[in-house]
């Protein structure tokens, strides 16, 4: 099951990804209350920080930061990928395990759920403020997910 919610999460953060590369510049900078930010910055972050969990579960050292400048949805397609896929590959993780960052020691179980729980809240957030601006999201949740990668199908 936490590999088929890798996946979903993957997919949810290119669905998103997909819908703001036909945005104009001036789009990705609009914002909402109670969100994280722009939509821009709310995408890095989202990203930035996934490959800190993918960090804490498999070791391999981030390539994003919500510091760097933004590297175009492009380029952060590029990154969701490339985080997406490493997630994956880490379900197999011991989710019992843990992993020190000089701060703290975390088990496993709570940086997989973070990691799933952190995308659906940012997602969300973009889509609240792509919504009040009358742009679409489309379905990007769990039954949309299931329906184009064969979860299910009708009797």
């Amino acid at each position: 099951m936490l590999l088929q919610a890798f996946r979903y999460n993957r997919w949810a953060n290119l669905h998103i990804l997909d819908i703001c590369s036909t945005l104009d510049e001036r789009q990705l900078q609009l914002t909402a209350p109670g969100t994280y930010g722009t939509i821009a910055a709310t995408l890095q972050h989202l990203l930035a920080a996934e490959q800190r969990y993918v960090r804490r579960l498999t070791g391999s050292e981030p390539r994003l930061s919500e510091k760097d400048a933004f590297p175009g949805v492009a380029g952060l397609t590029e990154h969701a990928r490339r985080s997406g896929d490493d997630l994956i590959e880490s379900a197999g993780v011991d989710p019992n395990g843990s992993t020190e960052d000089g701060q703290m020691r975390v088990k496993h179980w709570v940086v997989i759920n973070q990691a799933i729980h952190h995308g659906n809240d940012h997602r969300t957030q973009i889509c609240t403020i792509l919504g009040q601006n009358g742009v679409s999201c489309g379905e990007m949740d769990v039954w949309a997910f299931g329906e184009v990668s064969g979860g299910y199908e009708a009797c």
